[in-house]
């Protein structure tokens, strides 16, 4: 019989708002081989309240492996990261955690009134500001051992300063092309030539 408690999950909790970071929430994708997943990055500020997910990673790992916390596996992985640790845009003070769902299970998406968002590719992105709701649960495979948060749902709180959207407008690189108004000088007005070194 297949032991159960390496699937048991804890009940699901919403998250305190974050900073989106890499959300993959249109198409599931695979990483080094992996099974294909969505995901998001979760930032925090390291001076905001994260109680309720460390919890909830304490009970996970409590539900796996027992509540001695000394019999728990040796340089087990939690899923709270540094982020002064990444070069990223956004990361420095804060912590990071990254949440994921199985393909065969999207998570749904709602902005701040609870209506369903039609885009998640465009709305959701790297920046924004949400929240999620997650369970956690503990995994032991290939000698890989510890605890991760599963993603659900997330809603849009509010939007935020894009992360890398430092290009100018296509407006402001090319302007006006002389006659446009016209319609003249649009388009390819050179003679056509025969040979190419002209």
């Amino acid at each position: 019989m297949a032991d159960q408690k390496k699937t048991t999950s804890t009940q699901p909790i919403v998250t305190p708002e974050f900073r989106l970071s890499f959300p993959n929430l249109v198409t599931p994708q695979s990483f080094e081989g992996g099974r294909p997943t969505f995901s998001i990055t979760m930032l925090f500020p390291k001076d905001a309240d994260i109680s309720a997910l460390k919890d909830l990673a304490r009970e996970a790992a409590t539900k796996r492996w027992g509540t001695d916390q000394d019999e728990w596996p040796k340089g087990m992985r939690l899923p709270f990261r540094d982020g002064d640790e990444k070069s990223y845009a956004g990361y420095e003070d804060c912590t990071y955690v990254r949440a994921s769902a199985n393909e065969d299970r999207k998570p749904g998406t709602v902005d701040a009134a609870g209506q369903p968002i039609i885009n998640p590719g465009v709305d959701l992105y790297g920046g924004c500001y949400a929240r999620a709701y997650v369970n956690a649960f503990a995994y032991d495979k290939a000698g890989n051992r510890g605890v991760a948060f599963g993603l659900i749902h997330v809603q849009k709180l509010r939007d935020g300063d894009a992360f890398g959207a430092s290009a100018a407008p296509a407006s402001e690189v090319f302007g006006t092309v002389p006659g446009a108004e016209s319609g003249e000088g649009v388009g390819n007005t050179a003679e056509p030539q025969n040979d190419i070194f002209g």
